[in-house]
């Protein structure tokens, strides 16, 4: 999807709870999370319909980003069931970002999930499948090297501004944004031995937080021109829903620049500079289609580990699905079980009269034996209901149950 037509569809922490507000409304859709990350917006739900959601969703997308559907629909992409579990698990495990093995994605996973949560739009389906992906981001960063090197949105951004520069040692970098990226950028800035740090957020109290972890300098967003006057470069990832460095602003700090050349990086979704600053003398402007380039370049010793990952997606997958046919014939079992023992408990008690010349001891023998009994007669059906849930062997099997015990779920 071309860049301004994708970052029409980038929702922030502030607009992420209004578009799962929306989803929460529609007939279809019982359970949403939405995912909005550099280079993709995904809506992760439950459907009772799935033609039916799809439209709904499409629809809300299209109202929220004001974009005609007919514009956006040879971009969207559709996975579902088994297909949809292993994308998501691909997408935490960094397979499906700009940089392989991107180690932010996995936090910007968690935190949609957290934010859905909060919403109450996620339920027990939604809620299971998120915490395997977690699991799986985890895993594949820590049993494999798939996160090695550059391994994220923001230090790829830090390299490719010093690939450009020659170095960013002994430069003045100018950040604004003081988030997840915004901070990663800054201290990998810091270690890369730029000489000045300048940091510039919204909100103050965080440029002043960062600013104090990589002993660098607040700027207020109030002098933003100021410091666009002075620095050799400028990297931006802020969560705005528009640009806030525009053509005149720039221009105007490039007049007390004294031609001194700027390189202006920025990774932002939207964009945060006015796309026209590249066409300013002097102004070298990259953005994130730029670092997709950059990235792509290296990549080969991390793609060794592919392999790897895509085993632990397959494995995470498996694990997934066994967990959720439990969960589906958990049910059926404990009915199965509470109509067993209430049988045992009636056979007992019709037995008492005959039983009543036995001391503790000996009642408690034989409560343990027909508990033993009952649990060996019904090990088998219970093992078999779980290991067959969701297929329909298992349902055949889950309905001659209910059928002979007269079981109601």
């Amino acid at each position: 999807m071309p860049l301004d037509l994708f970052e029409r569809f980038a929702f922030d922490g502030t607009r992420t709870p209004k578009v799962l507000v929306a989803l929460a409304t529609c007939d279809h859709v019982t359970e949403a999370v939405v995912v909005s990350t550099c280079n993709r917006t995904e809506v992760y739900l439950v459907a009772e319909r799935f033609h039916a959601a799809y439209q709904e969703v499409r629809d809300v997308l299209a109202e929220l980003a004001h974009v005609a559907p007919e514009d956006f629909a040879d971009h969207l992409y559709v996975h579902y069931d088994d297909e949809a579990v292993r994308h998501l698990f691909r997408v935490v495990a960094g397979l499906d970002s700009d940089v392989l093995g991107d180690t932010e994605v996995l936090s910007q996973v968690r935190g949609a999930w957290t934010t859905a949560v909060d919403e109450g739009t996620v339920g027990p389906s939604l809620n299971l499948l998120f915490r395997h992906a977690v699991e799986t981001g985890k895993r594949a960063r820590t049993e494999t090297g798939i996160a090695s090197g550059t391994a994220s949105v923001s230090h790829a951004a830090v390299e490719m501004a010093a690939e450009r520069l020659g170095t960013v040692a002994g430069r003045t970098v100018l950040v604004i944004g003081a988030g997840t990226i915004g901070r990663s950028m800054a201290t990998a800035l810091k270690g890369a031995g730029a000489e000045r740090v300048l940091v510039a957020n919204r909100t103050a109290e965080r440029a002043a937080a960062l600013a104090a972890d990589i002993d660098g300098e607040v700027v207020p967003l109030s002098q933003l021109d100021s410091a666009l006057a002075e620095c050799d470069v400028l990297l931006t990832s802020t969560g705005a829903t528009s640009v806030i460095i525009d053509h005149a602003e720039l221009e105007s700090a490039l007049a007390r620049r004294d031609s001194d050349p700027l390189l202006v990086v920025d990774v932002a979704v939207p964009r945060d500079v006015d796309p026209s600053v590249g066409e300013l003398p002097g102004v070298t402007l990259l953005d994130i289609d730029d670092l997709r380039t950059f990235a792509q370049a290296g990549i080969e010793g991390r793609r060794r580990e592919m392999s790897a990952v895509e085993g632990i997606v397959l494995d995470e997958a498996d694990r997934y699905r066994a967990d959720v046919s439990a969960r589906a014939a958990a049910p059926l079992v404990a009915a199965l079980h509470a109509r067993a023992e209430d049988l045992r408990q009636a056979e007992v008690a019709r037995f008492a009269g005959r039983l009543g010349g036995l001391d503790d001891r000996q009642k408690a023998a034989v409560e343990g034996l027909t508990r033993a009994l009952l649990a060996k007669v019904l090990h088998e059906p219970t093992v078999r209901l779980k290991a067959t849930a969701g297929t329909p062997a298992g349902e055949r099997m889950a309905e001659s149950l209910r059928d002979l015990y007269g079981l109601s779920e």
